[in-house]
């Protein structure tokens, strides 16, 4: 099963259009996959999805033309290291799926398509159960808050914290504004997120109006 089907290839030197018509549907059908499971429970463009569905259809074709020449598989992989000057940048779960789907060409261009399945199923596996733990939390957020620097931040906020989280953990105070202001960040587990405007507007009157930001976990740091 993890044997190359084209094993013959290294004696023969070429590829029959059998062996290149099995690979290639390996490759897009395997990237057809990837592409869904990207997508699920994540936000991305239909350009993204395409690239993910044709990245191992190309990579498994160049493999395929290279086929043990040395400077050939030079060149290529001077042309790819140029892609990477030539795209903008990526959330690391868009990078990360580049690199499995440029994984399952390589192998797939190499024959090795029972790898290249292996390859995709434990990905689909970690992907689903990490985004089904993800799920759970949906109520967490990242609280930064804006307070004056003669403000008592201890326990400035913790009627409102007790009012609309589980839980509000401090993580860290940071200095703004030439040291005129101090930025709270909390992390913290809503009790009802339909009233976070409510805790919002709360908070609004005891910093003075000062900026608050709210968000996902993560949400500001998902670029690599």
């Amino acid at each position: 099963m993890l044997n190359s089907i084209l094993a013959r290839v290294a004696s023969t030197s070429s590829i029959s259009l059998n062996e290149f018509i099995i690979c290639s549907t390996v490759s897009v059908v395997l990237g057809i996959v990837l592409s869904l499971v990207h997508s699920y429970k994540n936000k991305t463009s239909l350009n993204f999805s395409l690239t993910l569905i044709l990245l191992p259809l190309i990579v498994q074709s160049v493999i395929m033309v290279v086929n043990g020449n040395l400077g050939t598989g030079v060149a290529v992989a001077g042309a790819f290291s140029l892609v990477r000057f030539r795209s903008m940048p990526g959330t690391s779960r868009e990078i990360a799926s580049i690199f499995i789907s440029m994984g399952m060409g390589l192998a797939n261009g190499m024959g090795y398509v029972g790898i290249s399945c292996i390859l995709l199923l434990m990905v689909c596996i970690i992907t689903l159960i990490i985004s089904y733990i993800q799920s759970k939390a949906v109520n967490d957020r990242e609280l930064k808050i804006t307070i004056a620097e003669n403000m008592d931040y201890d326990t400035a906020f913790d009627e409102v914290f007790n009012k609309y989280t589980k839980r509000a953990e401090l993580q860290k105070v940071r200095t703004i504004n030439m040291g005129s202001l101090y930025e709270l960040h909390y992390l913290i587990t809503e009790k009802n997120v339909s009233k976070e405007k409510a805790m919002l507007d709360d908070i609004r009157v005891r910093n003075g109006n000062l900026n608050i930001t709210c968000a996902k976990p993560g949400v500001e740091n998902m670029q690599l």
